[in-house]
């Protein structure tokens, strides 16, 4: 049995009579390195979906954004992305640290398509690429298991109006979100303390 078909895929394969189908199309299109193409798409892309779960099997879903080409790749077996502010709850880093199993999805909505990536994820606080992110907390590396373009049909096809202000950027201040300021102002951690503070004078 293939590694990516469990017993209950199996079990769904056969009362659907697409085992044969699920062997091909496995065959053909899963593999464990990242061609030149499926780094193309993926430094193009200013998003991804992250899922990751802790010890106890508890699954968890996040987006992740920045500019195109936020996640990099290393080599053929290898992406990396950096770690931004959020709202300091860190699920999926927690995760991450805890079992490191992850599967990131890129879609490209425009034109309709997109690629999965599985594999083990690390945290490295002294990450060399810490140098090409401002505010980056630190990077994550993916070490890839299983990269696969997935059936594209359902995508809704959609077109980007205008990308995220609170992307961290070199050559400007980033903006504190209203959220923080309006609700959780009293327990922000001392660097968005600082922030208000120099906004203010």
């Amino acid at each position: 049995m293939p590694k990516q078909f469990s017993k209950n895929s199996r079990a769904l394969q056969d009362r659907f009579d697409t085992r044969r189908l699920a062997d091909r199309v496995a065959e053909r299109i899963i593999k464990d390195t990242i061609s030149e193409s499926d780094r193309e798409f993926i430094e193009a892309r200013d998003l991804f979906f992250l899922a990751t779960v802790d010890e106890a099997g508890v699954a968890n879903c996040s987006y992740k954004g920045g500019d195109p080409g936020f996640v990099q790749v290393v080599d053929e077996q290898t992406v990396a992305f950096p770690n931004y502010d959020g709202n300091g709850m860190y699920m999926s880093m927690g995760n991450v640290l805890e079992t490191g199993s992850v599967g990131l999805l890129f879609i490209d909505f425009e034109n309709q398509r997109r690629m999965r990536l599985n594999g083990v994820a690390t945290v490295d606080w002294d990450d060399p690429l810490m140098a090409d992110y401002p505010e980056a907390q630190f990077i994550v590396r993916v070490s890839v298991q299983e990269a696969f373009p997935n059936c594209p049909r359902y995508i809704h096809k959609m077109q980007l109006v205008e990308r995220s202000k609170f992307v961290p950027h070199a050559d400007c201040e980033t903006p504190i979100p209203d959220w923080k300021l309006n609700h959780e102002r009293d327990v922000l951690p001392e660097s968005d303390q600082a922030k208000i503070a120099k906004a203010a004078q």
